[in-house]
Parts: structure tokens; sequence; C-alpha cells
């Protein structure tokens, strides 16, 4: 178990650590919290809890999720962790050379080209099957419901939503978009905070997908629709792309901090670049969080860090390095060894050869859940299959259409992915996941929320609520405007290109469940950021 003061929360939101014994959800919107609550009262495990919760996030919070993208999770059970990859490759069909033909020297961020296959019906099929124990019928329920009869929209969510339609009313043009706003904008603008909004497609998307444990979705009627809707807009994305898909279970990848595992999926996704900074900071002795001398070393070594991971991560058997590789404490060394007290501009290394939502879920059978899922930039690319609900990603955009990158594109390759979910462990015990979700944030989240946890002894509430930073590029450094105005000051005289955020909207939004081996006693943390909650029992 983490050590620290439960009492003590020294930043402003002044929410306590939530604290149960049968179960906890913890994720960013109260009625999906509530959700996972429910279904773990009917006799559900955390893996069926953390199911019915992302399936709810689709309906009440669409503004950074949905049907059509990608998930991950991290899932301890029985004394082992087990990670599920479910992000979708690239069509079959696509290529450098026939993007470039349409006059594109870069992935777009909208319509069909950065359309990937969607991972998310197929990872909760394969939660449900493989761990949970309730119908996955029943499991959908409450999202199904949430969609068929509406809900009212919460503050930070119509905030989002609102955002979307003045970006999408002023940049989609084109008929094939003419359904998103269909879908999110029925009555020509978007709904506002207690405003109820609902989806009879999604609704019955859900239910088909319920139902058919998915085949509708990768083999049947969704799958048609889906099809002809890219076929009539000349998309890539074919029937027979979701018919080949499957997620993949993947060993977990780790480093060990302080007497403390964080464990991070492999790559295709960014876990990596969290685990290079943990190993480059370990090398430092850090005693007090709010110094400038913290944040500078933690800043350069993600730094260094986000660099190797833009230049590298990718496909796993596509990447020139191994994950392994750029973990090794010599390569860390070498790294740690270019930071100094000036800011430093990063560069890839050469190691020696050899818009998202976040939830965490826990039952009273040692279960627990580390799940993340999204349509990478808000509702993703600003195409919504016809009747249906399902919102399609934009996550191929990650992709590179420089030929000699490691991250370019090719048909059926995954992309570097920006969703990750964290978790913990001492020993042979689990701590508990954690996650922060936010575009390439996310790696900076789990870097800081873990040594606020492990070197500052936050309680998990204080490690989410302590003020942030985001590493942008080059020297350029983001600081949410709670960071005391000295640390600001210090770290412009040490070089850094300071810019203070008074949205702390880009900062992410975390979760956190800490589990107490002995006692079994559940303890959250959920992200004042946002419409966080936690629902216990």
């Amino acid at each position: 178990m983490v050590q620290y003061d439960a009492l003590h929360n020294p930043y402003p939101s002044q929410r306590m650590t939530t604290y149960a014994q049968n179960g906890m959800v913890a994720t960013s919107q109260p009625l999906a919290a509530q959700a996972g609550l429910d279904i773990l009262k009917k006799g559900g495990n955390a893996i069926d809890a953390a199911i019915a919760t992302a399936a709810c996030l689709t309906v009440v919070e669409p503004t950074s999720n949905g049907i059509g993208g990608d998930a991950f999770a991290l899932v301890w059970t029985k004394g082992k962790l087990h990670g599920l990859n479910a992000s979708g490759p690239a069509p079959k069909s696509i290529s450098i050379e026939k993007v470039k033909e349409r006059g594109y020297e870069e992935i777009p961020k909208f319509g069909f080209i950065p359309v990937t296959v969607p991972g998310v019906p197929a990872a909760w099929v394969e939660l449900s099957e493989k761990f949970g124990k309730l119908p996955l019928i029943e499991v959908l329920k409450p999202a199904i419901e949430y969609a068929e009869n509406g809900y009212p929209l919460s503050p930070i969510l119509s905030f989002y939503w609102n955002q979307a339609f003045k970006s999408y009313k002023a940049n989609l043009n084109g008929e094939e978009f003419n359904h998103w706003f269909e879908t999110f904008a029925p009555d020509g603008k978007a709904p506002q905070a207690g405003d109820v909004w609902k989806s009879e497609g999604h609704a019955n998307t859900l239910r088909l997908i319920a139902e058919t444990k998915g085949e509708a979705f990768y083999h049947g009627e969704l799958a048609e629709k889906i099809d002809e809707f890219s076929k009539k807009y000349d998309g890539f994305l074919t029937k027979e792309d979701l018919a080949a898909f499957k997620p993949e279970w993947v060993d977990p990848i780790n480093v060990s901090y302080r007497g403390y595992d964080v464990w991070e999926i492999p790559p295709n996704g960014q876990g990596l670049v969290a685990l290079l900074a943990l190993n480059i900071a370990k090398g430092f002795e850090f005693t007090d969080r709010e110094t400038a001398t913290t944040y500078h070393q933690q800043i350069e070594a993600m730094k260094l860090a986000f660099s190797d991971g833009l230049k590298y991560i990718t496909e796993e058997d596509k990447m020139t390095v191994a994950a392994n590789e750029l973990l090794s404490e010599q390569y860390a060394k070498t790294r740690r060894s270019l930071i100094t007290n000036e800011a430093l501009t990063p560069t890839a290394g050469e190691p020696p050869k050899g818009g998202t939502v976040y939830l965490a879920t826990a039952d009273n059978e040692g279960n627990m859940v580390s799940f993340i899922q999204s349509n990478y930039m808000g509702f993703g690319s600003g195409l919504v299959v016809p009747g249906t609900g399902i919102a399609l990603q934009n996550r191929g955009h990650n992709f590179s259409l420089d030929e000699s990158h490691d991250n370019r594109l090719e048909p059926e390759k995954r992309t570097f992915h920006t969703i990750i979910p964290g978790f913990l462990t001492k020993g042979d015990q689990a701590v508990g996941p954690f996650g922060v979700m936010g575009g390439f944030m996310q790696p900076q989240g789990h870097m800081q929320v873990v040594m606020n946890a492990i070197d500052f002894n936050l309680n998990p509430q204080a490690a989410l609520d302590a003020p942030r930073w985001q590493w942008m590029k080059d020297k350029t450094v983001l600081l949410e405007h709670t960071v005391p105005n000295h640390i600001a000051q210090s770290l412009a005289r040490m070089g850094h290109n300071i810019e203070v955020a008074h949205n702390s909207g880009s900062f992410g939004r975390g979760q956190i469940i800490w589990r107490d081996p002995k006692t079994g006693v559940l303890a959250g943390g959920t992200e004042a950021r946002t419409d966080g909650s936690i629902a216990a029992w």
C-alpha cells in the first residue's frame, strides 16, 4: 500500500479520498460511475463494471469517446496482470501514395482518411468473455437505457460539446458530416448543461452489440452500414477490414520505481514514454514537490522520453528499437546524464541494441481494472454512421507520411497510440489502477501522478489535484495556473519557455484506486478538472 496522510490535501479542490470495501468505480462522469456500481451490486465483478462504465461513457460523454473508437485495458485478477490492446489498424486499401494522390502532405484530422478500424466493441466482448460474470446484454443495459431515454448534460461535458460544435461548424464541409450534426446537434445547436440528449440509433447499436456479442459490428448489420457509408464517400474502411479485426492480449511492460512496479501496455501505445521518463527520474532524489528543481528534472526527463517515443513508437514489430532496449538501465543513465541546470532542446537517442475517457474499477474479490477508450480528437473524425450513433475515430491522424519514419502509414498497421491505462504493484500485490486521459498529456500525467504518490506521499485525491505541467515542444512548457509563481519564474531563468494556462482542460483527467492488501479497503481519487465522480459501496 502506498503510504499517505488521508487528511492532507493542500490543493484547491478540497475533495477527500473516497473509501469503500465492496466495490468502487472512478471515472469522469457521475452517471457512468453509477452504472458501473449498479452492475457490481447485481453480482458483476470489476470487469463487468468496467465494461458497463465504458459503454455508458460512449453515451454520457461522447465528446471524448465512442463506439467507433479504440480501447486498452490492464486487468488484475487472481494475482496476475493481463493487458488488452484493442486498437484497430489502418484499412487494407490505404497507403501513403494513395493519400498523397488526394493532395495531402500529412494525414488530415477529419473525414475518412484518418479513420481506422474501431476496437471498442471488440474490447468489451473480449473482456466479458474472458473475465466477466454477467451476460453482456445485462452489462450494457444502463448504457442502452441512457441512450434510449436520454440524460441531462453535466457542466464540463456541455462545455466540450459546445466547443466541438463551433469547431465542426467552421471546419467540416461536405454532406458526409451532416450525420454528426443530426446526431449531436439535432436542434441546430449543441445542448447545454441540464439539457436532455438521447440517441435511439446509439441505443439500437449497443443492443445489437450486446445481443450478438459484437458479431453485428464486425460481421453483420452494423458492418454493412459502416461499409456502405465509407463506400459512398470514397473512404478506405471496408467490412473486410472489420471482419479481420481481433483484439490482442499482450504482456504488460514495466519499470521498477522506488520499490514499486509501474505497468503500461507495450507499443503501439505511448505508455512506454511514461516508463522511460520514470526510469530517468529515479536517478534523482526528490524531497519536496513544490520546488523549481523538482519541476525542472521531471520536465527534462519527460522531454527526453517523449523525443524517443515520437521517433520509435509504432506497431511493435515495426519498431527499429525494442522497448526493452529503451528501458535498459544503461540507456536511462545515458539519457539522465544530459540533464543539467539548464533547459535542453531534446532529440531522440540511440539505445544499445538488445479528446479520451479513463476509468478504474475494483471489487471485493480483488479484481481491478484500468481501462481507457477514445475517439482521439474529441468526437473523432466528424463522421457518424447514419442511424447508428457510431462516431468514427480519427486515430490515423497520428501516422506519418514520411516513408523513413517508424510510424509511417502502412496498410493493416496500428499507429502510435496516445491512450494508455496504468497500473501499480508492489511485490506480488496489486496496489491499483491509475490513469490520466488527454492526448499527449497522458504519459506526462502518469509520471506526475506516480511521483505524487510514491515520492511525495500524497493521498489518491491530492495526487490528482496537485498542479500539473505539460511539455509542449522544444523548450516550451505549459504550467497550470495553480503552479506557484516563484517556480514559474525560476523555470524561466533555467531557460524554459513558460506559458501559463488559466483553463485546466488541457492537463488531463485522472482517476486512481489503491487497495490495501491487508484489509481489502479501497481508496479512490477522482478528477476535479472535470465532472469526475466515484461511486462506491
